[in-house]
């Protein structure tokens, strides 16, 4: 039980300090139940071999993902979440112009993809309460080899996207019907998409 409290710790820190810059190490540390910045420092470093500073700078996210598989596997063995069509919705919606960036390689490595799309929204000030954001999934990751992996991020926006070295561009999601599952958190992204296309 120890292990797995520690690994969610690790995890929620290792998510703030990649995707939010106004926290500090210490905030961060003290988020996820520690008394001192000290003690937090050796333990992500002992969880993931970078100090937590290190790790927001340049995050190593294959050893991320590696260390964090035990916690990955066991939620998804033991912690599924039943979903029902009774929270599916049926929605015809609109064409939407957006900005986009896509992934295409290792799974693992879309943490950096989200980096560079977090560093131009907030130098666009098109934050996520202001922008609906959309993953646009192109493959499974679990069915795909690493390499062949394919995910588009997404914000809405009908600013027009001038050059820009993270590599957004602009982009539409086509108008049609949608089956809509709301999915809060990013654990059970993987089983609600499973659940829509399956049931």
């Amino acid at each position: 039980m120890h292990r797995y409290v520690q690994l969610v710790r690790m995890k929620r820190a290792g998510q703030v300090l990649a995707f939010k810059d106004e926290a500090s190490v210490t905030e961060t540390a003290l988020d996820v139940g520690y008394d001192a910045p000290d003690a937090f420092a050796r333990a992500f470093r002992k969880s993931f071999g970078q100090l937590p500073s290190a790790f927001r700078d340049t995050p190593d996210w294959e050893v991320w993902f590696a260390r964090l598989w035990p916690l990955t596997n066991a939620r998804s063995k033991l912690m599924k979440t039943a979903y029902s069509l009774n929270d599916v919705t049926i929605l015809d919606v609109p064409e939407t112009p957006v900005a986009v960036l896509q992934h295409r390689g290792n799974p693992a490595l879309v943490g950096e993809t989200i980096q560079k799309f977090i560093a131009w929204r907030r130098a666009e000030g098109l934050g996520a309460a202001s922008s609906a954001t959309y993953n646009v999934f192109h493959s499974d990751s679990e069915m795909m080899p690493p390499d062949e992996f394919r995910v588009d991020i997404c914000a809405a926006t009908d600013r027009k996207i001038e050059m820009n070295e993270q590599g957004v561009e602009a982009g539409v999601l086509r108008a049609g019907r949608c089956a809509v599952l709301r999915v809060i958190g990013a654990e059970d992204v993987e089983l609600a998409i499973e659940f829509l296309y399956r049931d």
